[in-house]
């Protein structure tokens, strides 16, 4: 049953959702029961997927401060961004560049409502509450068209929201709709639950398609071609551990490299320029 907010926003306590199942396994208290008994399957089931979601986050943070310092990049859209956590995009962005501004997108009516308390706070953050599939409508809504100037370059954060997307979807022409609505030197980073071709992805896969009727699992080069167009730099589409690790302090805990999981091999990660 659907309750109603303070401001007016319709939430499901009782079907689970993509953000809060998301934000439990990162520790957050915003996810109801429902989502924590889809989680709970993951940390019972699938021991050691709870460092997916870590090493995908730890990746997004890197690659924004990778844009927010080495480039004069100052405008963000994020994608299926989810529910606030410790160093959010803007956060990240504005540490390092304070004017930068973001716009957040998730369809999630939760992350609405945390994006009007992120608003009393930031004037430089806007939340939209929108389907990634419907990249003109996002283009086009009015707090995307206030923040954004799509005459300077943008830097576009599809972080693990396109294998949430089906093949029939078409996630590509999502990919190339931005790429299109960008000009040069804008930056796509992009992280995507990758095939790993053994029981553990296999299973993790069945438990998000069962759970919400889709997700679609892709290879390096599946992942890679969703940029097509666009000049992935290096190191390429690697596990999200591995792309630029250089950039946090002494990123595996215990001072010297080590072999990866097969968990956190199971998200790639990677970071594309528009020539």
């Amino acid at each position: 049953m659907a309750a109603m907010t303070e401001e007016g926003i319709s939430i499901d306590h009782t079907r689970p959702s993509i953000a809060r199942v998301y934000d439990y396994l990162l520790g957050g208290k915003d996810n109801y029961a429902v989502d924590r008994e889809i989680g709970d399957v993951f940390k019972r089931d699938l021991p050691g997927s709870v460092a997916i979601a870590f090493a995908n986050r730890s990746a997004l943070t890197r690659a924004v401060a990778e844009i927010a310092t080495t480039t004069g990049i100052r405008q963000f859209i994020d994608l299926g961004s989810g529910l606030p956590t410790a160093d959010n995009v803007h956060q990240v962005a504005q540490r390092h560049a304070p004017e930068s501004r973001i716009v957040y997108v998730d369809i999630d009516p939760q992350v609405l409502v945390h994006g009007r308390a992120l608003l009393e706070q930031n004037r430089w953050t806007r939340v939209i509450a929108a389907d990634v599939r419907d990249p003109e409508g996002i283009r086009t809504h009015p707090d995307t068209r206030e923040l954004i100037d799509f005459e300077r370059p943008v830097a576009v954060m599809f972080s693990a929201i396109l294998h949430h997307v089906n093949d029939e979807e078409d996630p590509a022409a999502i990919v190339r709709y931005w790429r299109d609505q960008v000009p040069s030197g804008s930056y796509f980073f992009m992280s995507h639950f990758r095939s790993g071709h053994n029981a553990e992805t296999e299973e993790a896969e069945r438990v998000l398609q069962q759970t919400f009727g889709r997700g679609r699992w892709r290879t390096d080069e599946e992942i890679a071609a969703l940029l097509d167009g666009l000049e992935i730099l290096d190191p390429g589409i690697v596990p999200a551990p591995l792309w630029h690790p250089d950039q946090v302090a002494n990123p595996w805990g215990d001072g010297a490299p080590r072999e990866l999981t097969v968990w956190e091999r199971l998200i790639a990660a990677g970071l594309a320029r528009k020539v």
